[in-house]
């Protein structure tokens, strides 16, 4: 056996998960995504979707998805640089661009593609890139990809940040990536203090808005708007796989910044296009989006409903003020039991541990959607408070 082979085969962690019988990843959905989905022939709550307006099975979605599939073919058999680009390409980033009240839009294949294309591009080897320890990891990946030097600051912890900022060259290009509202914690970034920060020090913003969009800010315009900061960020970045519906993503700011990144964002220019069926659910899910703000608004009524109830029962949920709900677990092995318990159950939830978390914050992930009834939360919170107590997880 070569040394490549020796190395993979030494690793067995999901071996050893999978011999306990509680192994939680790629378990198969024999249905749309929607509030109940059906697996191994059984009816499931979902509580584990990034689906947050529920609009994945939305009849219109599902149209206009199958309309351009039937227009323009299952694919653009290039990239956006070169042969990939349709007209429902340009028609979204136009529409994104005057929604979020940016000069300009564009749009990459996946959301990870975004972060890991715009991060590694807009600065150089005399710049810094500021990032939150618990950003993303596709923010992560771009800042590795990046010639700057990283800085990385506690996360949420302003005093940190200024801490780092005040160690940059004053005349060096400063960009402070953080998440908007973060995907495993629910918390929300402080933003009104990063942008004062960002005054003090001229430094330039860059948010991933990608669990934002949707939920937060007038008409789900996300953090930014939410806190009326937006004209004061650089960049806006957002994915298409939670609230739109579909898969893919973009970035927003200003014209120069967009034209630089067209022609110079390798994970842009090196990768295929969005599919027009994945362009079109994306289009469809922004219009619904805004002809129906009822549908956050009722997120926002069954949110305030679970974190109630899971805050009266005991459970740890740290700082989340959003559909995000982290059920502190602090323990691996109990983190992948009570997640098989609650399956069991009929409760589909996800586990987060290394490399998601901290090794002592494991945690299960618990998320809303705007289709969901509070009788479904109801259910869940009887079944998750039973497990958790059999564990002895619940104060």
């Amino acid at each position: 056996m070569n040394l490549l082979r020796k190395r993979m085969a030494r690793y067995d962690l999901p071996q050893q998960i999978k011999a306990k019988g509680v192994y939680p990843y790629f378990r198969c959905i024999e249905s749309e995504q929607d509030t109940e989905v059906t697996m191994n022939g059984r009816r499931v709550l979902m509580f584990g979707s990034n689906s947050y307006l529920g609009l994945t099975n939305h009849p219109r979605v599902i149209a206009a998805s199958m309309a351009a599939a039937r227009k323009y073919g299952t694919g653009c058999a290039g990239s956006r640089f070169l042969n990939g680009t349709i007209d429902l390409h340009l028609q979204l980033e136009h529409e994104l661009a005057q929604w979020v009240g940016k000069e300009d839009v564009m749009v990459y294949s996946t959301g990870f593609q975004v972060n890991l294309g715009v991060v590694s591009c807009v600065t150089g080897r005399e710049d810094f890139v500021l990032c939150d320890e618990l950003d993303h990891a596709s923010i992560v990946e771009g800042r590795r990809l990046s010639f700057s030097t990283p800085r990385k600051y506690r996360h949420t912890d302003m005093a940190s940040l200024e801490r780092e900022l005040s160690r940059c060259r004053p005349d060096a290009v400063k960009l402070i990536v953080t998440d908007g509202v973060f995907s495993m914690e629910g918390d929300i970034a402080p933003m009104p203090e990063i942008v004062r920060l960002a005054r003090k020090y001229n430094a330039n913003i860059m948010v991933d808005e990608a669990h934002g969009f949707g939920v937060l800010g007038r008409g789900g315009r996300g953090t930014c708007h939410h806190f009326g900061v937006a004209d004061e960020v650089d960049l806006l970045m957002g994915t298409f796989s939670k609230s739109f519906a579909s898969i893919g993503g973009f970035i927003a700011s200003d014209r120069d910044t967009i034209n630089y990144l067209r022609h110079n964002s390798r994970s842009y220019i090196f990768s295929a296009s969005l599919t027009p069926a994945a362009t079109a659910a994306a289009l469809e899910a922004l219009h619904i989006m805004q002809e129906e703000p009822e549908r956050i608004q009722h997120l926002w009524e069954v949110t305030r409903y679970a974190l109630n109830g899971f805050r009266s029962l005991g459970f740890e949920i740290g700082a989340t003020e959003t559909p995000i709900i982290p059920l502190y677990v602090r323990d691996m092995d109990k983190t992948f039991l009570v997640t098989r318990m609650l399956f069991d159950e009929g409760i589909f939830v996800n586990p987060v541990v290394p490399p998601a978390c901290a090794p002592n914050d494991t945690l299960i992930r618990f998320s809303l959607m705007a289709t969901h009834t509070k009788e479904q939360v109801d259910l869940a919170l009887d079944k998750m408070a039973a497990c958790f107590h059999k564990l002895g997880l619940l104060k």
